[in-house]
């Protein structure tokens, strides 16, 4: 049987990683999922990313970031909008999470986005994502 979130198996596939403490995981790679690594990037929650040739699709190899104590940068990363109820927003209602300290990532027109990146683009979207 297919996989009908790959999204979700991207951020279950990190969470486990940093559970063990893992430097990198590997991921199948797609457009939305690259997009996604790239918020994170941005963000500083991830030190980088990287797209990895392999048979159909390929991979991304994400390189996870941990603080000077070994605490990760990543404190929880959760899923909003699913195959089964997709959740948008509009411009107006992307308010910051927790007052800033957390991010919400949305699929726009203008690509995958922070939720300041698209306050800024003055543009919402499909909530993916949030993460702090």
């Amino acid at each position: 049987m297919g996989m009908t979130d790959s999204v979700a198996d991207m951020l279950t596939r990190i969470r486990n990683a940093i559970q063990v403490k893992h430097l990198t995981v590997d991921i199948p790679r797609s457009r939305v999922k690259a997009g996604l690594a790239q918020v994170l990037k941005q963000e500083g929650y991830i030190r980088s990313w990287q797209e990895v040739p392999g048979k159909a699709q390929g991979k991304l190899r994400v390189y996870l970031k941990y603080g000077p104590d070994g605490e990760p940068m990543i404190n929880e990363i959760t899923r909003i909008s699913r195959p089964g109820g997709r959740v948008y927003r509009k411009l107006e209602k992307i308010v910051p999470y927790l007052k800033g300290a957390g991010t919400w990532i949305l699929s726009t027109p203008q690509g995958v986005l922070s939720d300041r990146e698209a306050r800024e683009r003055k543009v919402g979207g499909e909530v993916i994502c949030r993460v702090s």
